[in-house]
């Protein structure tokens, strides 16, 4: 039977829906759970809202050791938690490592960011008035995450939540549930007071209903843009505080004088890690001219060498599609494509593909117009698409000319030149000769239809805070 995690305990499901669970890369079943009702969500937002008072008093130290256990619970378990992962989600053992590592950095940056930061400030102002600021917690939060990222995008919700003080009705994944049950038994381990973080199993009518639930004040959401429109509407009839990670086509800009090696190590990671199912991926890439040539030759040879599939000495192989829903949509892409009469750089002949699973070869298209579906719309899978600049004024207009801004990478020589074309470009986070490292005392989110709010670093401490003043006159 399954169990949802609510007020300090795990207690059965009463839904009545199921939902079947499996491993990607073998498509062999791994579990069977049964969804959360709306009287489990009720239970679950009453048990936060009974809870708020309390754990939004505590004090600051006590938080951060909270904090710090979870961290320390996430280390101890680090191999079933890579295991889980490598199992439900398709992660080759490698990615699913770096995502654990993640998750335990953003619970140890909350826990010490919290101790040096300011909740409250007292101003003096010169007509004899002093005004005080108070930093509160937002209240109840609604947390909803994906399945390309489980303990990543769940730690950059959950840490800064619970060091602002707020409590908590988590909604993972149905489609990646394991890593995230795990984790909430080592939160439980971690003894918070009831109340303070709950769990639903859900689908899509779960979150719906916490969107639209009166006794949640914020929603924290990251999947699609199409989602994130709906959870946005719904948010506002009750005007609840939202923050929307959202979708991405990213750029990366490759210009003449930068390192042809170290742009095609770039290329390759911005689109085909975690076989491309990232928001953050740079599947448009854009190549100053007078290098296409070079550059697409030794991205031939790099992309063709790609294994799929686990290997036996776990070195860097790329996983499969997570979902068989997201796996038809690429391939019905890789049909537009063709519809399109979009020109190949790969030799699909040369990958061996495994006989089982939901495994998608790499895809590079070059001189793909503007006009192409494949270079506007968001695929999320190992799916490039290229085309070439004349100069950098023309780089910057490609780039921008997009309906998303969430991220971008540029490979160039210079540095400072570097930094100087970045200002130019529409993205919440930019990169310059640099893999897609995130740290969690950056910040992560985007421009136009990538999103709204920013979370991790301080943004995504005080995404769970409302501001208070009080003011009153000096004696």
């Amino acid at each position: 039977m399954s169990h949802n995690y609510i007020n300090g305990h795990w207690q059965p499901v009463t839904g009545q829906q199921t939902i079947d669970i499996h491993n990607p890369a073998t498509t062999h079943l791994l579990a069977k759970f049964t969804l959360a009702s709306t009287d489990d969500v009720d239970q679950a937002v009453h048990a936060a809202k009974f809870a708020l008072n309390n754990w939004k008093d505590t004090a600051i130290q006590q938080r951060a050791d909270y904090l710090n256990k979870i961290a320390e619970l996430i280390t101890a378990k680090q191999q079933q938690l890579i295991e889980l992962s490598h199992q439900n989600n398709g992660k080759p053992y490698y990615e699913a490592e770096i995502d654990v590592v993640d998750c335990i950095a953003c619970f140890r940056y909350y826990a010490k960011l919290i101790q040096d930061y300011s909740f409250s400030e007292l101003k003096q102002h010169d007509d004899n008035i002093n005004t005080y600021l108070e930093k509160r917690p937002i209240g109840v939060v609604a947390l909803i995450t994906p399945w390309n990222f489980p303990l990543v995008t769940s730690a950059w919700k959950i840490a800064p939540a619970l060091a602002a003080g707020c409590t908590i009705v988590f909604k993972p994944s149905e489609i990646v549930p394991l890593p995230e049950l795990e984790l909430a038994k080592i939160i439980d381990e971690a003894q918070l007071p009831n109340g303070v973080f709950n769990l639903i199993l859900g689908q899509a009518d779960t979150a719906q209903y916490l969107v639209k639930h009166p006794d949640v004040q914020k929603i924290s959401f990251t999947g699609s843009t199409q989602v994130g429109i709906q959870v946005m509407q719904q948010a506002a009839i009750t005007m609840k505080r939202t923050t929307l990670e959202l979708g991405g086509k990213s750029p990366i800009l490759i210009f003449a004088d930068a390192n042809i090696d170290d742009a095609v190590d770039k290329i390759i990671g911005g689109v085909f890690f975690n076989a491309g199912q990232m928001c953050s991926a740079t599947t448009r890439l854009l190549v100053d001219k007078s290098i296409a040539d070079q550059l697409f030759n030794k991205l031939k040879t790099a992309a063709e060498t790609l294994q799929l599939g686990e290997s036996p000495d776990h070195t860097y192989p790329m996983g499969p599609i997570t979902t068989q829903k997201q796996y038809q949509k690429i391939h019905d892409y890789l049909t537009i494509a063709k519809q399109e009469g979009l020109q190949a750089l790969l030799d699909q002949s040369v990958f061996q593909k495994p006989a089982q699973g939901y495994f998608i070869t790499p895809h590079i298209f070059i001189n793909v117009p503007s006009t192409s579906r494949l270079w506007n719309e968001e695929i999320f899978g190992p799916v490039l698409c290229c085309q070439t600049f004349e100069d950098e004024a023309h780089a910057i207009q490609i780039a921008n000319d997009n309906a998303y801004g969430l991220a971008a990478t540029i490979m160039i020589g210079d540095i400072e030149h570097g930094h100087q074309i970045a200002k130019y470009l529409n993205a919440g986070h930019i990169w310059i000769n640099s893999m897609q490292i995130i740290l969690p005392a950056s910040s992560w989110g985007g421009f136009k239809m990538s999103g709204i709010g920013r979370e991790l670093g301080e943004s995504g401490l005080e995404n769970y805070l409302e501001n208070t003043i009080t003011s009153y006159l000096r004696n």
